[in-house]
């Protein structure tokens, strides 16, 4: 495509181009069309910085795209899914290319013009779903001029598609910068801590020494899975709020969320592991009572803090939190599937109640109790190296697969497929 098509020119035969880059997934057409003849309206940007060549080249795998600049200004860059699109937004520019640039590699097509009077945009249509890998903004500093320059790097479907839900809440909505990095973001978050025990079995094993133990061999089974970060609420033995909890996974960017727990139960017979998702409505009465329980786990330290409150609201938002819910769903059939051939499951796999600690409107969470302390059976395996190994395979096959990444086979010694390589190498589990 001619890369000097102007605003003028694709409003004039596409008046709604330019907004429905953010909201033609959604199907608001109706709102799409009116905010584009509203935006042919505006003015042209009286730009103090100008964008005078752009290249693109391919290396390998990857599509680099550069940008000359005037001056160095301030820029964003979106994800927008179904057709899979990225978009860059820099402030005061104008655009006066010298000749064409034709599209190359992973980006089918591109096109670019003003937006408002003082922002302009860059759509690059892409040939398969990317993310920018890597991105900078160099300076010279003899006479101001800057270069931009984005490399673009291909992934699958699942992983672009969760990058893009972040901007469902608006055309302003940058993407993380987990998915600016091209690398997809788990957070595990270790239940309880500190002054706070969790569940205590009959033998005094403690429920936040166990999952924290659980959290460190499945981070350690993830490191190596290319293009997936790793983070954790909490590393060793302390108090984190449940907001706070939330808190921590929004500033890692993360687009997975797990909670890790140990369950207790009035009858000692029930065991197994399970997977809890957000609803209003719980599943059942046992459900319900988890997350009360839960839900008091900050009245433990002493000071309990107001339940976090969604900072977006509208149409967008509930769209977003549908959206959210659809991938903690995903994930929690895909954690079942992975775990029942090998890891005892509840009889009732997948359940649904009010957990605070889940309560994120954009991030895909989902809390996992590994098996009841109160049973005797489920205590002797959750404690054992091999079937941490077991479940810390699974989960991470769970993750890997949600983000279309690769996990390779790991054999211990006697056979199971563990974090390490090595039979008995889990983190010890304090009593």
């Amino acid at each position: 495509m001619n890369g000097d098509i102007l605003l003028e020119q694709t409003l004039a035969s596409r008046p709604w181009d330019w907004w429905e880059v953010g909201c033609e997934s959604m199907g608001l057409k109706t709102l799409v069309v009116v905010l584009g003849f509203l935006g042919a309206l505006v003015p042209q940007a009286r730009a103090e910085i100008t964008a005078s060549q752009a290249q693109f080249t391919e290396a390998g795998e990857a599509t680099r795209f550069v940008l000359d600049l005037s001056g160095r200004p301030n820029y964003r860059v979106f994800v927008v899914d179904q057709p899979a699109r990225l978009v860059v937004d820099l402030d005061d520019v104008s655009f006066d290319l010298s000749g064409e640039a034709p599209a190359a590699g992973l980006v089918a097509d591109w096109r670019y013009g003003a937006l408002g009077p003082s922002t302009a945009r860059i759509v690059f249509d892409l040939a398969a779903p990317a993310l920018i890998s890597s991105k900078k903004l160099t300076p010279d500093r003899e006479d101001g001029r800057a270069r931009l320059t984005l490399d673009l790097m291909q992934v699958g479907e699942a992983r672009f598609t969760n990058a893009a839900r972040h901007a469902v809440a608006g055309i302003d909505a940058p993407i993380p910068s987990s998915a600016a990095s091209a690398e997809a973001v788990v957070v595990l978050d270790p239940g309880h801590g500190g002054v706070d025990p969790g569940a205590t079995s009959q033998s005094g094993v403690s429920e936040k020494n166990l999952v924290l133990a659980f959290a460190e061999r499945l981070k350690e089974r993830l490191e190596d899975v290319p293009g997936l970060a790793v983070r954790m609420t909490r590393s060793d033995d302390r108090f984190v709020s449940l907001n706070r909890r939330i808190r921590i996974a929004r500033a890692y960017g993360a687009d997975l969320f797990i909670s890790i727990h140990a369950d207790a139960a009035p009858q000692r017979f029930v065991r197994g592991a399970t997977v809890y998702t957000l609803s209003e409505r719980p599943s059942d009465a046992e459900a319900a009572a988890l997350a009360a329980r839960e839900n008091l786990a900050d009245s433990v330290s002493g000071a309990v803090e107001p339940e976090v409150e969604d900072d977006v609201s509208g149409i967008l938002a509930d769209l977003l939190r549908k959206e959210t819910k659809t991938f903690a769903h995903a994930f929690a059939d895909i954690v079942i599937d992975e775990m029942a051939p090998t890891v005892g499951m509840n009889s009732n796999p997948h359940r649904y109640a009010r957990f605070r600690v889940l309560m994120a409107h954009d991030i895909p969470s989902v809390l996992l109790e590994l098996g009841y302390l109160t049973n005797e059976a489920d205590e002797a395996a959750l404690t054992q190296p091999d079937w941490q190994a077991k479940a810390a395979d699974a989960v991470a096959q769970a993750i890997a697969g949600f983000f279309d990444l690769p996990l390779e086979p790991q054999e211990t010694a006697a056979g199971v497929v563990g974090a390490s390589g090595r039979a008995g190498t889990a983190a010890s589990v304090s009593q």
